[in-house]
């Protein structure tokens, strides 16, 4: 109820607003419509986007498949505002989710609330190639966390994404970027966030976190922003290629998965200790071509949670490693095949075994990634547990 009561004061607000405003309806994809002030002091693009999912998992063992499950559901249904505000040198972007899937997660550490706000951040170009992001949004972790849900190039992310990346937080970044030569390009962010994830308002219960990115680009800049968009949807016409690097330190981190996962608590209030990442990417594409892969590696002070007398309360650091690797080619009929290998190891005290995924994905880009229809084929080899096959089927619209 409080969604759909939301929802329309949005959209009366816009429409009200378009009777003062310049406004023009861009073409599909682009938006729903964008606003400009009369004196040219602030802009807004409102855009929507949905995703229909339907899934089938079956048990594999060894005398076939079993136990199957079906689910429908609307994966993903977004709003998004963005532009800029007094001055283009001070933009901004808030978007918000509106599915169960986006907005569960609801606890006393939220007040309670459902989590709606994905991303509310300003970013200040303050100086030259500086820029200044106050907010909360993405942090600057893994490659495949990092491209958005609208742009993913198989219906969903991988299990290294799942296991080990690090989301989005509260806090402050910096970018910057400069030329080594014409064509070759660093680009750097460093980032200090609360350390306990998205829409939490009991404040920072253990320590900051700390992320610094370092992304190398030799043969220039993707055309579009490909470097963070799946598939080679512009067919780039000479190779482009990056490579990148993050660390992320969350210290005193109070949940099991650094700033994700659950709290642990004890007896005197919460587990504390120092849980590191580092993530190591890279991104590569060639008329229609591309690869993408990725390696994480987790660990922990002390791993084990205790109570103020050494004993253990159960709970336990999710750490380990992964490796994720993608490839895919692009058809001239806008079709794409694709594959992606995944392997997880936990470390020996989680006494979980380890996961090897094999995907195969199909997809038919209508208007890009902004009307696509996916489906990919799964199958997950666990060690010393039960393996399971997976189809998915994924139509997305987004204006």
């Amino acid at each position: 109820m409080k969604t759909s009561i939301t929802t329309v004061i949005i959209l009366l607000m816009c429409t009200v607003t378009l009777s003062a405003q310049e406004s023009n309806a861009p073409k599909f994809g682009k938006g729903l419509f964008n606003l400009k002030g009369e004196d040219n002091s602030w802009s807004m693009k409102i855009g929507a986007r949905m995703q229909f999912l339907g899934t089938s998992t079956w048990l594999s063992r060894g005398s076939g498949l079993s136990d199957v499950e079906t689910s429908m559901l609307v994966r993903r249904a977004r709003l998004k505002f963005s532009g800029f505000a007094f001055s283009p040198k001070l933009q901004y972007k808030l978007e918000l989710g509106l599915t169960n899937k986006d907005i569960g997660g609801a606890s006393a550490y939220t007040n309670n609330a459902p989590r709606y706000i994905l991303d509310a951040v300003v970013k200040w170009n303050f100086h030259e190639n500086f820029v200044l992001w106050v907010g909360q949004t993405k942090l600057p972790g893994n490659r495949e966390r990092v491209v958005s849900s609208a742009n993913m190039q198989l219906v969903d992310r991988s299990l290294l994404n799942k296991r080990f990346n690090i989301d989005r937080d509260m806090g402050i970044q910096l970018r910057h970027h400069f030329n080594i030569s014409d064509d070759f390009i660093v680009k750097e962010a460093f980032s200090i966030a609360q350390g306990e994830g998205r829409n939490v308002t009991t404040g920072n219960l253990g320590g900051f976190q700390y992320t610094a990115r370092v992304e190398l680009l030799p043969f220039g800049n993707f055309t579009g922003k490909g470097d963070y968009i799946g598939g080679d949807l512009k067919r780039e016409e000479n190779l482009k290629w990056a490579f990148a690097a993050s660390y992320d330190l969350n210290n005193n981190a109070v949940k099991n998965r650094s700033n994700q996962g659950s709290y642990m608590t004890n007896d005197v209030g919460f587990y504390q200790t120092n849980v590191s990442t580092l993530f190591v990417d890279t991104m590569l594409k060639y008329k229609g071509f591309s690869f993408m892969g990725e390696y994480a590696l987790r660990d922990a002070a002390d791993p084990l949670a205790k109570n103020s007398d050494n004993s253990l309360t159960g709970d336990k650091v999710q750490t380990g490693n992964s490796l994720n690797l993608v490839s895919g080619y692009l058809f001239k009929n806008n079709i794409e095949l694709s594959g992606r290998y995944t392997n997880v190891s936990y470390d020996k005290f989680l006494s979980k075994g380890a996961e090897n995924q094999y995907t195969l994905g199909l997809s038919k880009y209508i208007a890009g990634h902004k009307l696509k229809v996916q489906s990919d084929i799964s199958y997950l080899d666990v060690v010393s547990g039960t393996n399971k096959f997976m189809y998915r089927i994924q139509l997305d619209v987004h204006f």
